[in-house]
């Protein structure tokens, strides 16, 4: 998974003009991050149409503000510079969530959570 450097929120919006993406903020010191990031690399397998980037929301606490991302771990989906769905609360997320999330969005074009 590719590390997200610090950047901007135009920055990002320019990095995710084309494709498909998953951004994916954790922080190292957060207990549900570690939860869930064994399962990230089968994800991202199941999910081969998305590019998934990993955020750390500590280095990144502007461009996290900027999105509303005010727990972790949280998803959210960009197609072609849009974004199309999120899963951004503050609760443990498992893989059968994370997977449902863009289950959804492969079937409804979109999804909120």
């Amino acid at each position: 998974m590719e590390k997200l450097s610090v950047m901007s929120k135009i920055a990002l919006d320019t990095k995710l003009k084309q494709g498909k993406y998953v951004l994916v903020f954790m922080a190292d010191w957060c207990p549900d991050c570690h939860f869930i990031k064994p399962h990230l690399p089968e994800i991202e397998a199941d999910f081969s149409e998305y590019h998934f980037i990993h955020v750390d929301r500590d280095e990144n606490i502007d461009l996290a503000q900027d999105l509303n991302i005010f727990g972790i771990p949280s998803f959210i989906a960009y197609q072609d510079g849009q974004e199309i769905g999120r899963l951004v609360n503050k609760e443990r997320k498992t893989k059968a969530e994370v997977e449902q999330f863009l289950n959804n969005i492969a079937t409804n074009g979109s999804a909120d959570k």
